[in-house]
């Protein structure tokens, strides 16, 4: 089972954490939130990222990790393109409650699928 880190402005990130405890309460345990704000130096967002990312990958049974990021090229993505490497951590941009409710559905999955269904759940779930 990979583990769920969610980067992005505050206070976008815990408030996704929070619709995943909506629909997925019994799954959350999977799910960190690091809120980016605007006193933060880049340098300490990437500090407090390391520790949840570590934090997460050390649950025994979970190797992987995927970490969800709001706008690509913004502070929260350029941290976590440090973290990721793209192996057992990758990352994904534009996230949103589809996005994010897909993931949760296949936790369980492969970090490669998890991936894939991460980027389906985005763009199926944004219609006219």
């Amino acid at each position: 089972m990979a583990g769920l880190f969610i980067i992005a402005h505050a206070p976008l990130a815990s408030a996704l954490k929070a619709a995943a405890g909506h629909a997925f309460p019994e799954a959350l345990s999977v799910v960190e939130a690091l809120d980016v704000t605007p006193q933060l130096t880049p340098e300490e967002i990437e500090a407090q990222a390391r520790i949840l990312l570590e934090r997460s990958l050390s649950v025994p049974g979970r190797r992987e990790a995927l970490i969800l990021t709001d706008v690509f090229g913004a502070t929260p993505c350029n941290v976590a393109q440090r973290l990721a490497d793209g192996v057992r951590v990758k990352i994904v941009t534009g996230a949103n409650v589809p996005m994010l409710w897909r993931t949760m559905n296949y936790v369980d999955q492969p970090l490669d699928m998890l991936v894939a269904r991460a980027l389906a759940g985005a763009t199926q779930g944004v219609l006219q």
